[in-house]
């Protein structure tokens, strides 16, 4: 946050075909014949409602990640921010242990760092656009895809 205000993630997705608020009201609105049959159990709905109850608490289990499924109940008990500040203390922690690589790099970090400098160097040219560097020196698309580090079982 760079500026006073109430506190608010406003996560929020919108797409061609559907919606997604998490805060502050937290609904997904999309079409029930592009969820798979186990999800929406029979319940039929368009985009341009959200969707019942019942399936979006399906919809998230059916995709939720398995940290959180492993470290949410827990994590609520101890953490912040809903347990997502100890899932996250608790990954670096893990990652550090064992060697493996972060979840989050130093690219990361001065990706996020740099927004609340560029976009006053932008309202100082008069909301001119200004182009985020590449700290990474060209080496942004050699990664593909995500996946957490975890160590061998």
């Amino acid at each position: 946050m760079a500026s006073p205000r109430p506190y608010s993630r406003l996560y929020q997705l919108t797409g061609t075909k559907c919606f997604a608020n998490k805060y502050p009201v937290e609904g997904y609105a999309l079409d029930s014949k592009s969820l798979p049959a186990e999800v929406t159990k029979g319940a039929e709905f368009t985009a341009h409602e959200y969707m019942p109850e019942a399936v979006k608490t399906a919809l998230i289990e059916a995709y939720k990640d398995p940290i959180v499924k492993e470290m949410e109940e827990s994590a609520k008990k101890v953490g912040g921010h809903g347990g997502m500040d100890f899932i996250m203390d608790s990954r670096l922690i893990y990652c550090l242990r064992n060697g493996l690589p972060l979840d989050m790099d130093v690219y990361d970090l001065a990706e996020w760092c740099c927004l609340i400098p560029l976009s006053k160097i932008s309202i100082e040219k008069g909301n001119a656009p200004v182009e985020v560097p590449d700290f990474t020196r060209g080496s942004w698309n050699k990664v593909q895809g995500y996946n957490h580090a975890f160590v061998a079982k």
